[in-house]
């Protein structure tokens, strides 16, 4: 298969491989896309247990063995004024790739991360996780919400 890289219009929450998402260190998740996933997947405090710090990945397994929910944790805290920057972000990436070669996971499901409240660039990301995953069996859905007409 080798890498794949593809956007999707659509809602996320209809893929059903593993997700993955922005976040800051505290998982306050309180705004944007991530209220949903806090919604529909819980578990803040076990998230918040795993003591992850900018620059990581927190992950939690979901009913299905191989589904895996990824919060890349790319600022110290959610707060106005706090936003990640795009090391933050790659290093948050390449610690969920780590999990991912580790686990199998060969299909990953996710927003134009840290481009909607985190103001990042999605041309700059789109970038990053080419050359993070380009080398891997993987294939990248990245979803862009277009509401129901």
């Amino acid at each position: 298969m080798g890498f794949v890289l593809k956007t999707i219009n659509g809602d996320l929450f209809n893929a059903t491989v593993s997700l993955a998402h922005c976040v800051g260190a505290d998982f306050k998740m309180g705004m944007g896309i991530a209220v949903k996933f806090r919604d529909l997947f819980g578990q803040v405090d076990y998230l918040k247990n795993q003591k992850v710090q900018s620059g990581g990945c927190a992950v939690l397994k979901v009913n299905n063995p191989d589904r895996f929910i990824y919060y890349l944790v790319t600022k110290p805290a959610t707060a106005p004024g706090i936003l990640p920057t795009y090391e933050s972000l790659e290093s948050s990436l390449r610690a969920m790739r780590e999990h991912m070669l580790a686990n199998e996971v060969k299909k990953i499901a996710m927003p134009q991360i840290g481009c909607g409240l985190d103001k990042l660039q999605w041309n700059e990301v789109e970038q990053r996780l080419r050359n993070i995953f380009e080398k891997d069996d993987v294939e990248i859905n990245v979803y862009v919400y277009s509401p129901p007409k």
